[in-house]
């Protein structure tokens, strides 16, 4: 009985943990419909900028500045493109690796494993979702403020809506929008990237519209006001320039983060690119490079026409221009802000029927997903059950408490990209086999000697400069040792800033784990990488995944634990499709029982290297 159990449990991880290897994801499955490539470095740009610098760069840097940094709300912004940045960097050698429809689904098939891939692509379903209907949401609100709230008024007499976490009235321009915009995105990728392209352009524009004028404002005063000149009830902080210190800097680059979700986009179109290996991770540096500018260049200026304490944490352009009597400027502002909003949300629905396409192609999803429409080229069948869902979602939801899913769901991949790039560059590509003789020596080792060898294995004392079966198990052991005490270490400094566990014990807990971090990273760096030639390569591996996987986890912790119960109630339904559908029709498992067992590493020439 026992062995029965423990064949059960062997035999399931092993379905759980079967992988692609880099080469198979690159083989199209014979007779079926391929997506078309069409779109360019240009293309791809524009479609990672539109799909970010959306509400964003008309909302966020308002707020931020009143209520969490001041104008110290640049330097959040540079903080929040640093931590993109490690991320796009991870994406960027990955899209070099990998390019396939799916984004970090693919990513972590090939790093990870099925059931981590399957929980992300599951976890990047909801992302998207909720991403389209919280931008469709907010271009109605945005179109029905600027009419004075005709809408909101008919619509809230005619149907009510009295239950609490619905919205108050059923958002039928919203919904509208969506289902358009799915159809547009059905007609065909050349067709949509070439909207998506004169939509980017106008947002441009616009971003550069409010610089110039602002220029004219400019009033250096506004970034060094001192405490006395601010008035009495109003939450002004220290004044100056910093004035809510650096934990208000770090706070605001926690929101100014997710102004920055969305350029992994971009990754989602491996098979629509038609140079996916050069473009793709040059389009997201570009895009961020971008988005950084104006975001930066957005925030001084706002910060500089007009006090950080007397922005208007909704609108705070459309309110400062009110009150310097810029009424032109406000509309042509407001109109470029609707464009924004057109050309974010194309941008956010575009992965969302790749990532159901790609995983219905490997099995763990429906068919009827992976369908291709011979005359458009697309997935169309997804993009408009994708699209339905969404558009209902903003009409009939609430959606400011499902905000934060979005972030949550983001957060996860990006960490699990990062990862999957530390499990590639430390994995045994070199058809090496390290034999260690001696063997029988071992069982009989003193514990100060099993002690030293194993110093010497984790420290790579014997300066191994190959990686091989060892030394990749060692780093594998290592990468899961720095998400375990990065986990441990997010916590209590999370709990320890809101005040719940403030002791000295906590404080050198931090202490203690935080050296430990770093040593794991130096163990980590000590491990030979793989030599396997990319297109492009993270620079600085370790140090960036690993920075760049502690600050997804902080930022995760930072969540509510509403968030963390409603995301658990998301993967327990992804569960149950996974274990009733996707075991059982997954591709590569099909292919795995088919053909006989063999190890990647057994073809080809091997080369062994004996350790005496």
């Amino acid at each position: 009985m026992d062995g029965s159990w423990w064949n059960s449990r062997e035999k399931l991880i092993q379905v759980m943990s079967r992988r692609k290897s880099d080469d198979d994801v690159l083989v199209d499955q014979p007779g079926k419909e391929k997506l078309a490539r069409v779109l360019n470095l240009m293309d791809l740009t524009a479609l990672g900028v539109g799909s970010t610098l959306g509400v964003g760069v008309y909302v966020l840097a308002g707020a931020v500045a009143k209520t969490d940094a001041g104008p110290a709300v640049v330097l959040s912004f540079i903080l929040a493109a640093f931590a993109s940045a490690f991320a796009g960097l991870c994406y960027a050698e990955f899209a070099a690796r990998v390019p396939k429809a799916g984004s970090a689904y693919v990513y972590s098939y090939v790093g990870v494993g099925e059931f981590v891939a399957f929980v992300i692509g599951w976890n990047l379903i909801l992302e998207y979702v909720i991403g389209t209907a919280s931008v469709a949401k907010g271009l109605s609100n945005y179109i029905d403020a600027l009419l004075e709230y005709p809408m909101k008024r008919i619509m809230t007499e005619l149907f009510p809506m009295n239950v609490s976490f619905l919205s108050e009235f059923p958002d039928f321009l919203s919904f509208s929008v969506v289902l358009l915009l799915s159809i547009l995105l059905s007609w065909g990728v050349r067709e949509s990237t070439m909207i998506n392209n004169v939509f980017t352009v106008v947002n441009l524009l616009t971003v550069a519209t409010v610089v110039i004028t602002g220029l004219f404002k400019v009033n250096l005063y506004n970034w060094n006001i001192p405490k006395q000149d601010i008035p009495k009830g109003v939450k002004g902080g220290e004044g100056g320039f910093m004035p809510f210190g650096w934990a208000g800097v770090t706070a605001g680059a926690a929101k100014c983060f997710y102004g920055f979700i969305g350029f992994d986009t971009v990754a989602t179109t491996g098979e629509e690119a038609k140079k996916p290996k050069r473009d793709i991770p040059l389009a997201i540096i570009l895009s961020l490079s971008i988005i950084t500018l104006a975001y930066c260049c957005i925030s001084s200026v706002l910060t500089l026409m007009w006090p950080y304490y007397n922005q208007d944490a909704d609108a705070p352009f459309p309110y400062v221009y009110d009150h310097l009597g810029w009424t032109t400027v406000k509309w042509v502002v407001s109109s470029g802000a609707i464009f924004a909003l057109f050309t974010s949300l194309i941008g956010t629905m575009f992965p969302l029927p790749r990532i159901l396409y790609a995983m219905s192609c490997d099995g763990l999803l429906f068919s009827m997903f992976s369908n291709i429409h011979p005359k458009y080229q697309t997935p169309l069948l997804a993009t408009l059950l994708s699209g339905l869902l969404a558009g209902i979602m903003s009409a009939i939801f609430n959606l400011e408490q499902l905000i934060d899913m979005m972030s949550i769901g983001t957060l996860l991949a990006y960490s699990i990209v990062c990862i999957c790039v530390l499990v590639l560059r430390y994995r045994n590509d070199s058809d090496v086999e390290f034999v260690i003789r001696g063997n029988d020596e071992l069982e009989t080792s003193s514990f100060v000697e099993t002690v030293v060898k194993t110093v010497v294995k984790y420290f790579n004392l014997s300066n191994i400069k190959y990686a091989n079966e060892e030394t990749e198990s060692v780093a594998t052991i290592i990468t899961m040792w720095f998400i375990c005490t990065s986990a441990v270490f997010c916590f209590i400094t999370v709990q320890q800033e809101i005040g719940q566990n403030s002791s000295d014990v906590a404080a050198y807990s931090i202490a203690i784990l935080a050296v430990g971090l770093l040593l794991l990273l130096l163990l980590l760096a000590r491990q030979p990488q793989s030599t396997k030639e990319l297109s492009f390569k993270v620079p600085l591996v370790p140090l960036i995944p690993c920075m760049s996987i502690l600050l997804n986890i902080y930022l995760m912790m930072k969540l509510d634990v509403h968030t963390w119960i409603r995301f658990g109630i998301w993967l327990l339904i992804g569960l149950f499709i996974y274990v009733l559908y996707g075991m059982k029709h997954s591709v590569e498992g099909r292919k795995r029982l088919e053909e006989p067992k063999k190890r990647p590493s057994s073809t080809g020439n091997q080369i062994s290297i004996i350790k005496l």
